[in-house]
């Protein structure tokens, strides 16, 4: 029998909401096809806050996994600063139910802008919700403090002080992104997983190393390691090369191309394998690959064939 954990377990972002109406797909739609090729997992975001109309994570996810049986569902955005704690508990809680052990949250720490707060205090918030997060699914009434520690009524819009979700669920693993020395604090504090995103296999390789000494010095088993990577796949003349796609997501991030030159996985599907077991040898057990152009469903198909090729 084949060890699966002889390759990453492959993912693909759910195409944004744009795609899907220009090429006529849906969730569901997606999600179903990518589970019928074989791919492991797919993602979605779905920000309060970004470029271009979106769907909220949540109610995309919940679409997923009533339309799926066996793929794992990573949420990127429901534990982020953008959002009262409580909701986010709640959101969680009615997705696990729903999803199962299929339901895997990413989290980024992002904070929408309208929430306020300077970066240290997004770090606070995100610490507390960490903290925080694994009591509220297990039905505990706890009480919520603002990004200063401090209990106040009202904090989180709820106008009381303490909240409770009424009753226990099984709370998901958590991925914790950032390539940061905080992140990897977080990662080994309060993660089941690393989730950095544009990294790579050498970067890979050294927050493994990272990880593993701080796991040892905590006593815990090393965190599991997932990298997102953008894709343009199945070389068509629509599709950019990887100097280009690296100079537009750089250009996007406010960063030197350099910085990003190593990251894009393009081409067909023997160069897609090749880049995805490079990220498998610096010690990624999962890879998920966003589309940056092109017609999504042959994509995938091609990333299939990638991860068929791994085996």
């Amino acid at each position: 029998m084949t060890n699966p954990l002889a390759r990453p377990r492959v993912g693909v972002v759910l195409p944004s909401l744009a795609a899907q109406r220009e090429q006529k797909i849906d969730f569901a739609d997606a999600a179903r096809h990518a589970e019928d090729v074989g791919l492991d997992l797919v993602a979605y975001g779905g920000r309060l806050a970004g470029d271009g109309p979106a769907v909220e994570a949540a109610v995309a996810l919940a679409a997923v996994a009533a339309a799926t049986e066996r793929l794992r569902i990573c949420s990127g955005a429901l534990a982020s600063a953008d959002r009262p704690l409580a909701w986010a508990a709640r959101q969680i809680a009615s997705l696990a139910h729903v999803a199962g052990d299929r339901l895997v949250l990413g989290v980024d720490g992002y904070a929408e802008p309208a929430r306020g707060g300077a970066p240290g205090e997004r770090g606070v918030w995100l610490d507390t919700a960490l903290a925080l997060l694994p009591r509220l699914l297990a039905g505990e009434r706890v009480h919520l403090p603002d990004g200063t520690g401090e209990v106040r009524e009202a904090a989180w819009g709820l106008g009381q002080v303490a909240w409770e979700l009424g009753h226990a669920v099984p709370g998901p693993q958590v991925w914790v992104g950032g390539t940061s020395p905080a992140a990897i604090r977080r990662v080994v504090r309060s993660a089941d997983g690393w989730f950095p995103s544009l990294v790579s296999p050498d970067e890979v390789a050294a927050g493994v190393v990272r990880l593993a000494e701080r796991a040892v010095w905590r006593g815990r088993p090393a965190p599991t390691v997932a990298v997102g990577v953008v894709g343009a796949l199945g070389g068509g003349p629509e599709l950019p090369g990887r100097g280009a796609l690296a100079a537009r997501v750089a250009a996007a991030r406010g960063v030197a191309v350099v910085a990003l030159a190593a990251a894009p996985v393009v081409g067909g599907a023997r160069e897609a394998a090749e880049r995805l077991h490079a990220y498998w040898g610096a010690g990624a057990r999962h890879v998920v690959v966003g589309f940056a152009d092109g017609d999504w469903r042959t994509q995938v198909d091609v990333l299939a064939e990638a991860r068929a090729l791994l085996g």
